[in-house]
């Protein structure tokens, strides 16, 4: 499992927009722009932080509809780091966004880890319980490096 920046999705528009038509939706010019402010962070982003990024382009409640739409359509993967806010990825097509993260507890720096090591208990949980199609959500929490120099919070980081 190694540690990794986010990448970032293609966005492919024509395409994005055939998606759109298909299930009868428009490719409007903001629902346009959340998906390049979406695809520029690389990364999970709270709808706060895309409404931020699109500086006026469109009101916050528009955001929050478009990310709804989209999680919808399979096109982002809604997060939850505990923190009572909800953080969106962006898709590639075919891609069911799995992976998990090493997010940083003073900062909220989010670091995609690569690999899942999760795979033989999800198995494992399944056969022992009689299930199909198992799954997990597992998030993982820390100090960042550029964190680990300040001791302000009292917090031992050299565990």
């Amino acid at each position: 499992m190694k540690p990794r920046k986010h990448r970032r999705a293609r966005l492919d528009l024509p395409r994005i927009a055939e998606r759109f038509r298909k299930k009868a939706r428009k490719l409007t010019g903001p629902r346009r722009a959340i998906l390049v402010a979406l695809r520029e962070r690389g990364g999970p982003v709270t709808p706060r932080e895309i409404f931020r990024a699109l500086e006026g382009r469109c009101d916050l409640a528009t955001v929050y509809r478009s990310m709804h739409l989209l999680e919808t359509m399979g096109m982002v993967k809604r997060y939850d780091f505990g923190d009572g806010q909800a953080r969106f990825e962006l898709l590639e097509e075919g891609d069911d966004g799995h992976h998990h993260h090493l997010v940083c507890r003073r900062c909220a720096d989010v670091v995609e880890i690569e690999g899942c090591l999760m795979s033989d208990v999800d198995r494992q949980v399944a056969e022992a319980n009689g299930f199909k199609a198992v799954t997990h959500r597992l998030e993982f929490f820390g100090i960042c490096p550029e964190c680990q120099g300040s001791d302000s919070r009292g917090e031992n980081v050299t565990d």
